[in-house]
């Protein structure tokens, strides 16, 4: 039997690179797919993968993408996303909403779209996006981030529905607080000081590894049990809104 294949995008940093991790640990071959071309060439080097050059948001990109995956594909990890500002409806950035749908929505379709010929071709294939809690709930100054992820998570509804007779089951992962290196470093353009408060006082929000382990617990289940959504937060974040922080 030959060796089972993955795809996970937005793999250069964060729940990606771990998600792409430990994908190969647990044997799969991984397309750790990103723009930035040093970082995923030293996490494809780590786990014996292949690094491919890729921007969702570009259809020539992601056709080049699905060339270098070939005719077969086990598993398509949709990671790619991302947050841009935290204004309020009455100062948004047209250009940060349209960044946001583009790579949580738009990409997110036209990596499924080139990739679904070989998820069927394999006779037991998953697409998991990575979708988010801000899919979910709303809140003050998140509304092009829930808007984006609320797409997302649409999509993934309407694609299950679509793909009912097809051997592909249709997944997704909707994190809450996660702490990575970048996440919330990009939302505020690079303020650290606005990215550290997010979590100020919570002793342990999830970080990258607890949902790349999700993720993989997922996707590794039998191909007849279709995990279809899974919420994940720390236990300090009982709610969007409730968190529970200690400061000394």
């Amino acid at each position: 039997m030959s060796t089972r294949t993955a795809v996970v995008t937005g793999a250069s940093s964060g729940i990606g690179a771990a998600t792409a991790r430990r994908l190969a640990g647990a044997g799969y071959h991984v397309y750790a797919a990103a723009r930035r071309a040093d970082r995923i060439e030293a996490l494809a080097t780590e786990i014996g993968g292949t690094p491919v050059v890729c921007d969702v948001t570009d259809e020539s990109s992601v056709t080049a993408l699905a060339a270098a995956v070939g005719d077969r594909l086990d598993v398509l990890v949709n990671n790619a996303g991302g947050a841009f500002g935290s204004a309020p409806v009455a100062e948004a950035d047209s250009d940060e909403w349209r960044r946001m749908y583009e790579v949580n929505v738009i990409g997110l379709m036209q990596v499924t779209r080139a990739l679904l010929p070989a998820l069927i071709a394999s006779g037991a294939g998953t697409v998991l996006n990575v979708g988010s809690t801000a899919g979910r709930v709303a809140y003050e100054g998140g509304a092009g981030y829930t808007a984006a992820k609320h797409g997302t998570k649409v999509v993934n509804e309407t694609l299950r529905l679509e793909l009912f007779d097809q051997p592909v089951r249709v997944m997704e992962i909707a994190p809450g607080m996660v702490r990575t290196d970048e996440f919330a470093l990009v939302r505020f353009d690079g303020d650290a000081s606005k990215a550290d408060a997010v979590y100020a006082g919570v002793a342990e929000p999830l970080v990258a590894d607890d949902i790349a382990d999700a993720i993989t617990w997922m996707v590794t289940r039998p191909a007849h049990v279709s995990v279809d959504e899974l919420v994940i937060r720390p236990k300090a974040q009982a709610a969007q809104h409730k968190v529970r922080r200690v400061f000394e």
